[in-house]
């Protein structure tokens, strides 16, 4: 595993800790007023916690707070600001059809020593050691 991956490890895992504490506060508000479990165990951690807890960070700093930490940020191939759609696309391809990219051929997986794995492949970034 490369330098970059195993930040980007740790970064996710970081984010996915704060990420459950958040879920947790905010599932406690929503309990009262949505009464359906499956909302709660599907949309909550991914929608409503994680995926707008991600979006917010990458498109105002680039970084989430497990990226800093790790010193790690995300940029645009071509050097241009992020956009939403780019964001949008590289959350949706990592939580899904990301997974079978690795399963399907785990030694080209990585890219440019872990800069660039397929879900940045898809959204056009690159994920950069500051």
């Amino acid at each position: 595993m490369k330098s970059i991956t195993k930040k980007r490890t740790k970064a996710i895992l970081i984010d996915l800790a704060i990420s459950k504490a958040v879920t947790a506060c905010v599932e406690y508000f929503l309990r009262k007023k949505v009464k359906n479990e499956a909302f709660h165990a599907l949309v909550t951690p991914t929608l409503v916690v994680l995926w707008s807890l991600e979006y917010a960070q990458l498109r105002k700093y680039c970084q989430t707070i497990g990226y800093k930490t790790m010193g790690l940020t995300l940029e645009n191939q071509d050097g241009s600001e992020l956009t939403s759609n780019q964001i949008i696309k590289r959350l949706a391809y990592r939580d899904t059809l990301s997974t079978l990219d690795y399963l399907k051929n785990r030694q080209a997986f990585e890219v440019q020593d872990g800069a660039i794995l397929p879900h940045d492949q898809v959204s056009g970034t690159v994920v950069r050691e500051v």
